[in-house]
């Protein structure tokens, strides 16, 4: 029987592909914000897989909610209806005012579902002949790992190696409207799809008159903004969608992630029927996309996010974590990003390697990832507390 966390790291090691360097920590359970490894020993969550656990390790809302649907019914597939469906699609549009859903499962998936949209979409209404559609994207963005995606990604560890790449996409600089307005110039050009808040880059947030303006310039030239919300969506950024923010409204929303409540992959993409009515029965489709019980943790999310509470919540800690976080520059820290209670720490590279704070972090109970050399990202569960915000960061300046 396999019992310590040495043990079952060695197990993975030689058992496991190593597509991923995770930290020395073997987690067992896990509540709110707090999770225990095999030893038994507890760590603040200052990660929530990536935003996946907005509400906290096995809430209890969402658990019953998934409890009860258990019970009744989790699975037909697409073939046919289930009394789930509906009311899921009709509260998520609700919510992110959109007029139809199509659902899925991952974030990636709903990356790619929206990329076959856009081409089908600008086929079909735009009359852009197909093959020759374009979509621009942003330099230093991360849409998932699948094989297309990756093709218009400029970092070297997710793109390099596994072409031959996907064509049609067109990178300009994020943050760059200029370049991104002339690069719809092109009449070819079907959609621009952005992270409104890039987080794998490190949460890069962009200056205020940005987002506007890719929106003015989107339906100037006719083509559609999708916005990846799979990270940013559901509250993270102290509003349902970090679009809003800016006062942006897409014309595709993709979610993922905090959806699926931390119970399983629950993904969406979000529109108005003139952009998701062209998908016609068998041009697209998932074995699991939409499934009883996805839609019943889905909604139960929904429902728990349609007053603002949590919203309101991660904007009042996110001001506190920022806070807390500036005090710590010229003390090791060189720049603080955030928005919401989501937030992009870079360190000075003589305090050592992100990898290496998050290490220190580790040991010191609190677990944060690092990204791009030297740059933490912080992003705790919306059920985290002041104090143990506080916690965290006084770990982080005794890491530094």
């Amino acid at each position: 029987m396999v019992t310590s966390s040495a043990e079952h790291r060695a197990l993975a090691e030689a058992r496991a592909a190593h597509n991923y360097a995770p930290l020395g920590v073997v987690a067992a359970h896990a509540e709110g914000a707090w999770v225990t490894d095999v030893e038994g020993r507890r760590y603040l969550d200052c990660l929530a897989a990536y935003s996946a656990l907005n509400f906290g390790h096995g809430h209890p809302r969402i658990l019953a909610a998934a409890e009860a649907q258990l019970d009744r019914l989790t699975l037909v597939s697409r073939a046919f209806g289930h009394d789930r469906f509906g009311p899921f699609c009709a509260a998520l549009g609700d919510l992110v005012a959109t007029e139809m859903v199509l659902p899925m499962n991952t974030g990636a998936e709903a990356v790619e579902t929206g990329l076959k949209l856009a081409r089908l979409w600008g086929t079909t209404v735009k009359g852009v002949p197909c093959e020759e559609s374009l979509i621009v994207v942003a330099s230093g963005n991360f849409h998932g790992r699948t094989t297309t995606i990756i093709s218009f990604s400029d970092d070297p560890v997710a793109h390099d190696g596994f072409g031959p790449w996907t064509p049609g996409f067109r990178t300009v600089p994020y943050a760059d409207a200029a370049a991104l307005t002339a690069a719809l110039e092109d009449p070819r050009v079907v959609a621009v799809l952005l992270e409104p808040v890039q987080g794998e880059a490190g949460v890069i947030v962009p200056p205020p008159s940005y987002l506007p303006a890719v929106r003015a310039a989107c339906s100037a030239a006719g083509v559609l903004l999708i916005a990846d919300e799979v990270q940013s969506g559901l509250a993270r950024t102290g509003r349902t969608l970090a679009c809003e923010h800016w006062g942006v409204r897409p014309d595709v929303v993709l979610l993922g992630k905090a959806l699926g409540g931390g119970i399983l992959p629950v993904s969406a993409v979000c529109a108005d029927a003139s952009v998701l009515s062209v998908f016609q029965p068998g041009q697209h489709g998932s074995t699991f996309g939409g499934n009883p019980l996805a839609c019943a943790v889905g909604s139960e999310v929904v429902a728990m996010l349609s007053d603002g509470t949590w919203q309101a919540r991660a904007s009042s800690l996110g001001a506190h974590l920022r806070k807390r976080l500036d005090e710590l520059v010229g003390q090791g820290v060189t720049g603080v990003r955030s928005l919401g209670l989501w937030a992009g720490v870079d360190v000075a590279p003589e305090v050592g390697t992100g990898r290496e704070v998050c290490e220190r972090l580790l040991a010191r109970g609190v677990l944060a990832k690092d990204t791009h050399g030297h740059t933490l990202r912080l992003a705790p569960p919306l059920v985290v507390t002041p104090d143990e915000i506080d916690l965290a960061v006084d770990a982080l300046a005794a890491s530094l």
